[in-house]
């Protein structure tokens, strides 16, 4: 036997592989098993469900959505405790949603993807895992999301430090942190609901910050127990708080992408937030942006500006020009002694691959694929990347509304695919470039005249190399689930005659012809 055909016998072959367990694997799963589907498999990297709520467990890590809306529309949880669920209770929402519609038999733990291959003469994805698995894949999901991989600041002298160090995702629970003098760089979502938490507890906390961020309150308190008795066993009222949750949420994107000068009116209450929260007049002017809100990600939070203002807490604005083995050392000169540095610089959501994970035809890394940016057709499939889906794709992001209702309407996307695949006896699909190039030049257009590049800031939201908004979704969730809700076939190239995949071979394909973009797309981008 020959080293290909060993290879061939070590392979586990499926129809659809799902990369990731968060809530965009787990949907994907759950509609998969409810539409018949029984050949797939969840591939997970850690030895848990839940993704990034699996991941980020930093002291009071919580949701900034309220818990009714953050929540899949088939299986509400009437087991929330507050408006905002705290992390551990959407851990455990997770792991319910695992166990309720029967998952476990598809997961794969300990799986974390090294690389997936399009094998053209196959028409089948190989995917290669750390533990040296390997799967041979019809249909390839990535439920990976955007805000998986930690990014960290190139800062001189960091290799030197000898304290304790690490990312606010890999949080460190065995450091003791009491007594200590702690250095956080960056304040952003992570950051102001970690800070309120330590900040009692070490001798001193220097507070790098860049830029400051818009701080809304946060309108979070426990839910009663008539509430959560009414959810549990009157469960229309569970809906019924979910759908006026949901359009006070969506009534916001009005003013992000519509009119962006209505975002003035929030900030006035964002400033009277911090008039209130914030008595010193140095203090304050050094904690108000100089951006319309809404242009970064607008935080919530009751206690980051009463924590900053304790007096062992010191806000450092300058910038921070190197690392010593015990300090930090900022450019005017200043050394902060440190214990322990604490980073909350966020994730890299430009750049959600690494190179070398995923290659598509003729050995196309998408790395290059998207040397000038992120993109994707309905932030879902891209040109050169046959039967391979994205869940949380580029510009599927929301900055007023629950992520959990762009997954569903992506996820009911990809099952109409399927569907239309089977039907068609159509053995892959691959979404045509001029639908996919369309479609984003209409949705950057749209995008230049959004908050997020009018509102005079430099935000995680734009690609460093082009400067475009490749992360975020310019209108509402309801247009997005009414552009995603026909698959157009049209749109899309298609391949017949797959062989059989325990003999590659080469195989004749038969493209659709050229047809133009669905008539949907002009209407997609609009709010």
């Amino acid at each position: 036997m020959n080293a290909q055909d060993t290879s061939l016998l070590d392979t586990e072959y499926i129809d659809i592989a799902i990369v990731g367990s968060g809530f965009a694997g787990l949907g994907m799963a759950i509609r998969l098993k409810q539409a018949g589907h029984a050949d797939f498999l969840i591939a997970e990297q850690a030895d848990a469900v839940g993704g990034t709520w699996r991941d980020n467990h930093y002291p009071g890590c919580a949701c900034d959505v309220q818990s009714n809306v953050y929540s899949f529309s088939f299986a509400p949880n009437p087991e929330w405790t507050r408006r905002f669920a705290p992390q551990p209770e959407i851990r455990r929402y997770l792991e319910t949603c695992t166990s309720r519609f029967g998952l476990r038999p598809h997961l794969r733990f300990g799986m974390a993807l090294q690389r997936a291959e399009y094998d053209e003469s196959a028409r089948r994805w190989t995917l290669r895992f750390a533990n040296g698995k390997q799967v041979s894949a019809r249909v390839l999901v990535s439920a990976m999301g955007g805000l998986s991989r930690p990014a960290l600041p190139d800062i001189p002298g960091l290799a030197d430090f000898q304290g304790a160090c690490f990312h606010s995702q890999q949080w460190d629970h065995q450091y003791p942190l009491a007594g200590k003098r702690v250095a956080v760089i960056g304040t952003g979502a992570s950051a102001i609901q970690f800070v309120p938490q330590i900040a009692p507890q070490v001798a001193r906390l220097d507070l790098f910050q860049r830029t400051p961020p818009w701080i809304m309150r946060k309108p979070d308190r426990p839910l009663s127990r008539l509430e959560r008795w009414a959810f549990t066993h009157l469960p229309f009222t569970q809906a019924l708080s979910r759908t006026a949750l949901y359009w006070m949420l969506e009534s916001r994107v009005i003013a992000f992408s519509g009119q962006p000068r209505l975002m003035k009116l929030i900030q006035h209450a964002a400033l009277r937030h911090l008039r209130r929260q914030v008595t010193d007049p140095w203090l304050r002017q050094r904690l108000t942006p100089d951006y319309t809100i809404g242009c970064k990600r607008v935080l919530i939070s009751n206690d980051y500006y009463p924590a900053v203002c304790r007096a062992n807490v010191n806000l450092v604005t300058e910038v921070i020009e190197r690392v010593e083995a015990d300090a930090i050392v900022t450019r005017d000169g200043i050394r902060h002694p440190t214990d322990c540095i604490v980073f909350g610089t966020g994730f890299q959501a430009t750049d959600p691959f690494p190179r070398g994970m995923l290659i598509g035809r003729d050995g196309l890394d998408i790395v290059d694929a998207w040397r000038e940016g992120a993109h994707a057709y309905l932030g879902t499939t891209l040109p050169g990347y046959p039967n391979f889906f994205m869940v949380v794709g580029p510009n599927t992001g929301l900055g007023h509304n629950s992520m959990v209702l762009i997954i569903e309407a992506q996820v009911d996307y990809i099952l109409k695919a399927l569907t239309q695949m089977s039907a068609a006896d159509i053995a892959a699909i691959e979404v045509q470039p001029a639908v996919e190039q369309a479609y984003n030049e209409q949705l950057q257009g749209r995008l230049k005249r959004a908050i997020w590049s009018v509102g005079g800031c430099r935000s995680w939201y734009l690609d460093p190399r082009s400067g475009r908004n490749t992360t975020l979704w310019p209108g509402s969730t309801w247009r997005f689930k009414q552009v995603t809700s026909q698959f157009e076939l049209r749109d899309y190239l298609h391949y017949r005659h797959a062989p059989d995949p325990t003999r590659p071979s080469p195989d004749e394909h038969a493209p659709a012809a050229p047809l133009r973009a669905s008539a949907e797309l002009q209407e997609g981008v609009q709010s």
